[in-house]
């Protein structure tokens, strides 16, 4: 992940990653996006926040949704934590997702932090899911 990021490191300043809700976190008891995003940030000396983002509300699995269902599933979903808005305002993210299936949960957490003020969301993921017919 760090080498996709390539030349871009000079201007990035954080890394957020996709949070879970409070009750899935209970249950599962860590969170890959949050586990990647951290290891991203100590080896590439970009600023952590992990909890920059909040899941609002508590959403079912997205496996086996279409696409249009898993955007309708996430919308609203996301929002930033208002104890790190400063943390964002002006400022360029790497969000970091474990895998990107249709880009459902990526767009609802830019929108999330577009909104909290940041300038620039850049997506890095750890896998693509392909479908038959995908580009």
């Amino acid at each position: 992940m760090v080498s996709a990021l390539g030349g871009h490191l000079d201007h990035l300043d954080a890394v957020v990653p996709v949070p879970l809700h409070r009750t899935r976190l209970a249950l599962r008891r860590y969170n890959q996006s949050s586990l990647l995003a951290n290891a991203l940030a100590r080896l590439t000396g970009l600023r952590p926040l992990p909890d920059a983002l909040i899941r609002r509300r508590r959403t079912p699995s997205q496996g086996g949704l279409s696409a249009s269902a898993r955007r309708r599933n996430v919308a609203g979903a996301f929002a930033v934590n208002p104890r790190r808005a400063a943390q964002l305002t002006g400022r360029r993210i790497v969000l970091i997702d474990e895998v990107y299936t249709t880009g459902a949960t990526i767009a609802a957490c830019t929108r999330a932090l577009r909104a909290g003020g940041a300038a620039e969301i850049h997506a890095l993921t750890l896998a693509r899911v392909i479908r038959p017919g995908d580009p």
